[in-house]
């Protein structure tokens, strides 16, 4: 069977606390996304979402997008980047306009789209994404697209993505370090959005909670767009921490314990299973001996659910004050959904449900052609999200129209233009 043709190329690159990913991925003629090549290497220079050693953090980009191009045996000179700190904040506005009653014209929405330059308030900070998320036809919400349609008065609602500026700064000087151009800086809640929920999700209600290494984001999607989100300074990595302080150990022997024999469960088993500190291999000279180990330096698994326990009490507390924060009840659904490298945690889902009191469950990225399975994980939500956001094509109303103004208002000339369409239309 021939390989499917590849008609545009787009990539990737995560920067991510615990390690920078990088993806290659291939759109075909069918509309398929096809993934090429993708690599990862640690992160370095990179704290809590923000760059804190430029050089270092070049090195990592410039590594993994090479491990990513000799996999996809391609050059890329672009790529979309991923941004989970810098300050992000998410808000909404709409604009709406008076139509007439007449066939709703290409013009029109552009004219629109234009106009809602006007209500985009940045204060001082930098805008990532301004987007028309639906549009509304006298009244009736949800309209994909107002084209070809008739109405009295035409309203769209902007879903507009903050960051402070010099973080966002710090995020595309390090990838253009490394050679390469940034197509666009993406929020995370954006990105990992496409990749782990449905369009329905998104109509209901649902919270979207990326349990990252070192930044927890909290975003909220109901109506079918991202209504609003906040981060929290904590991740898997700050309970990897805790395990290593409650210990005495590494922090490498600590998030090995974590992930090989972690829970967010107890179960009446653990108080007579015993953990080794050490992995098979390393050396028995030196090493640490672990507090509360026996003489074969290994642990209670029990004291190390408690210690995982603790600190998801933490993490699930400051999560459910940024959802009462967000106005996140009822009314707007209630499913929520954990993804993030910190979701592959055994258990969490059934923990964060009787914490949250909602339904909770993984979400990761869809299957996709040539997606290596380290990549098919929650882990990799935003690096996916960010294929699949790119390949969408977004409207951004900043880039609309290269000849109109950023302000609108049907008055004066602009009045007289749209009585001569209308004019056209209808005699």
């Amino acid at each position: 069977m021939a390989a499917p043709r590849i008609t545009k190329v787009f990539a990737a690159v995560n920067l991510g606390s615990f390690r920078v990913s990088a993806i290659i991925a291939g759109l075909t003629e069918a509309g398929e996304m096809v993934v090429m090549g993708s690599g990862h290497r640690q992160s370095q220079g990179i704290k809590r979402g923000y760059v804190t050693d430029m050089v270092a953090a070049t090195h990592s980009v410039r590594d993994a997008i090479e491990r990513a191009e000799k996999m996809a045996n391609a050059s890329v000179q672009s790529v979309w980047i991923g941004c989970s700190g810098a300050g992000l904040a998410s808000t909404t506005a709409k604009v709406e306009v008076e139509i007439g009653g007449r066939r709703i014209e290409s013009d029109d929405i552009e004219h629109l789209l234009i106009a809602g330059r006007e209500v985009i308030q940045p204060d001082g900070r930098t805008v990532l994404h301004a987007q028309p998320a639906h549009y509304t036809l006298d009244g009736a919400d949800g309209v994909p697209n107002p084209k070809g349609l008739h109405a009295e008065r035409l309203a769209v609602d902007i879903h507009v993505m903050l960051a402070d500026g010099a973080p966002v700064r710090n995020l595309k000087e390090t990838v253009e370090n490394a050679h390469l151009r940034v197509e666009a800086v993406v929020g995370s809640p954006i990105a990992a959005g496409h990749a782990c929920l449905s369009s329905e999700e998104r109509e209901l209600g649902v919270a979207l909670i990326e349990f990252g290494a070192e930044v927890t984001t909290v975003s909220v999607y109901a109506g079918g767009m991202l209504l609003g989100m906040q981060a929290i300074a904590f991740g898997s990595g700050d309970i990897t921490d805790a395990i290593a302080s409650a210990f005495g150990i590494r922090r490498y022997q600590a998030e090995r314990l974590k992930c090989m024999a972690g829970s967010a469960l107890a179960s009446p088993a653990d108080h007579r299973e015993m953990i080794p500190v050490n992995a098979p291999g390393d050396p028995e000279q030196g090493a640490p001996v672990a507090r509360h180990a026996d003489d074969k330096n290994r642990i209670p698994r029990a004291e190390l659910v408690s210690v995982i326990t603790q600190q998801l009490g933490v993490f699930t507390d400051e999560v459910g004050r940024a959802l009462k924060a967000l106005g996140f009840n009822g009314k707007r659904g209630q499913q929520v959904v954990l993804t993030g490298g910190g979701a592959q945690l055994p258990g969490l889902a059934d923990y964060a449900q009787a914490a949250l009191g909602r339904p909770v469950r993984i979400g990761s990225p869809p299957t996709m052609l040539g997606l290596p399975p380290g990549h098919a994980t929650p882990s990799s939500s935003t690096l996916v999200g960010l294929m699949l956001y790119a390949a969408a094509d977004p409207v951004d109303i900043r880039k609309i129209g290269p000849t109109w103004g950023p302000t609108q208002s049907y008055s004066g000339l602009g009045l007289l233009q749209r009585i001569w369409r209308a004019m056209k239309d209808y005699f």
